[in-house]
C-alpha cells in the first residue's frame, strides 16, 4: 500500500524554496537572466507577493508529485534507493520540464541562455527535492 512520506514532502518544499531563492539571487545567474527577462527587482515589485504564493504553490505540487511518483517507483521495482529517487527526479525533468520549457522557448523566440539558466534551475530543483525524498 502506498504511503507518502509528509515529512519528507515539507522538507522538500523547504529545500525547494531554498534552491529558488538561492538561483536568482544577485549574481552571475540571475544578473544573466534580469538581461534576458527583463525582469528587474523594480518591475516586479507590483506583483512579488502574487508571484511568491505562484512558486510556493508549484513546489508543494511538485513535492507531493515526486513523492508520489517516487513512492509509486519505489513498490514497482523494490527499489527505494536515493540513486532511485534521483533518476525519477531526473525522468520527471526531463519529460514534463525541460521538454516543456525547450518547446515554449523555441517557439516563442526565446534566446538559448534564457532556456538554458531555467531548464538548470528546474534540474537542480528536481534533484534536489528528489534527494530530500530519496532520504527519507
Amino acid at each position: 500500500m502506498m504511503g507518502i512520506n509528509w515529512l519528507g514532502v515539507v522538507l522538500a518544499i523547504v529545500v525547494g524554496m531554498i534552491v529558488a531563492f538561492v538561483w536568482y539571487q544577485k549574481g552571475p545567474i540571475a544578473n544573466a537572466w534580469e538581461k534576458l527577462t527583463g525582469v528587474t527587482p523594480e518591475r516586479i515589485k507590483p506583483v512579488r507577493v502574487r508571484s511568491m504564493v505562484q512558486l510556493f504553490i508549484t513546489v508543494i505540487i511538485m513535492a507531493i508529485g515526486l513523492a508520489v511518483v517516487i513512492q509509486l517507483a519505489a513498490e514497482a521495482t523494490g527499489d527505494d534507493s536515493v540513486w532511485a529517487a534521483l533518476l525519477v527526479g531526473l525522468v520527471m525533468w526531463v519529460a514534463f520540464s525541460a521538454s516543456t520549457l525547450v518547446q515554449h522557448n523555441a517557439f516563442e523566440l526565446k534566446p538559448a541562455k534564457l532556456t538554458i539558466i531555467n531548464t538548470g534551475y528546474q534540474l537542480v530543483l528536481f534533484l534536489a527535492m528528489s534527494l530530500v525524498l530519496g532520504l527519507l
